[in-house]
């Protein structure tokens, strides 16, 4: 039994189940035994993406006009910033890979959410090429690449160039902060268990405004379902957000085909003028 939570058409959230069969213990073998191995454990190395609208929203919500909107004659409109692209600024529906399907803020925080999303276009890091951190940078629109040997685990993002090199060996505390944070891995069976710390406040879970604080702490799993789809959990601790942990989780597919590798997005000098282009001795009308 799946338990799935969708958004109604007056904006409450309604939890529905969804029965499947459960795979046969045959049909588990014979998906093992179809995964790459290297050094006795699932070989994740490939370019890998995900199908889902997470990145707008991880919480079940439906289509909209856009993420930033103003009070309309009759409804609200999209903000005056995002009328001008038309549909491309419009938001896709989406279940949510929340477990729940609610994430469980404190009041303030929550308030704190609401007012982000008020305000997306001047605070969302993404809309500025920050670093994403995690686990935004697993489900953004763009791709990244595992390279795994016996000994490491590297992932590359397309998104700004971002690189996680997960630790086998535990160092102590991040000596500082930072925007991916310090990855601690181990393993557990088949499944890659990576302990995530040392992250900054500056990242968001999506472009909805959900946030987190410096405090947070991601526990992620992964987990071959078999050659090309991975099953990936995230839980987060963050109790000066949170009032309890809570975990998202989603699968994650092999790109196959000639295409399957990571393109340049290196968007530090896309946001140049949105960033100092107020700067300059002639400002740009």
């Amino acid at each position: 039994m799946k338990v799935l939570a969708l958004m109604t058409l007056t904006g409450s959230v309604a939890v529905l189940t969804q029965s499947y069969a459960e795979p046969s213990s045959a049909a588990h073998k014979a998906a093992a035994a179809a995964i790459d191995r290297v050094g006795g454990h699932p070989n994740f190395s490939g370019v890998w993406s995900v199908m889902n609208t997470a990145n707008w929203n991880i919480e079940p919500h439906l289509a909209s006009a856009a993420l930033e909107v103003r009070p309309g004659p009759v409804i609200p409109v999209p903000a005056k910033a995002i009328v001008a692209l038309g549909a491309v600024g419009s938001v896709p529906a989406g279940m949510g890979v929340v477990e729940g399907g609610t994430i469980p803020y404190t009041p303030e925080a929550l308030a704190k959410r609401d007012d982000n999303r008020k305000h997306y276009l001047e605070r969302d890091p993404e809309v500025k090429c920050d670093l994403p951190g995690v686990p935004r940078a697993n489900y953004m629109s763009l791709p990244f690449q595992i390279v795994q040997s016996g000994k490491t685990f590297l992932i590359s993002y397309e998104y700004a160039g971002a690189v996680r090199d997960i630790l086998f060996s535990d160092p102590g505390p991040a000596p500082i902060d930072s925007w991916m944070g310090q990855s601690v891995g181990k393993w557990d069976g088949d499944t890659l268990v990576v302990t995530v710390t040392g992250m900054t406040d500056g990242t968001w879970f999506d472009r909805a405004g959900n946030f987190h604080s410096g405090d947070m702490k991601v526990v992620e799993r992964w987990t071959m379902m078999n050659e090309n789809t991975i099953r990936y959990e995230a839980e987060i601790t963050d109790p000066a957000t949170f009032t309890r942990p809570w975990k998202m989780s989603m699968l994650i597919y092999r790109r196959l085909g000639e295409d399957a590798r990571l393109q340049q997005f290196k968007c530090v000098e896309f946001v140049e003028e949105l960033m100092y282009g107020d700067l300059r001795k002639e400002p740009l009308k």
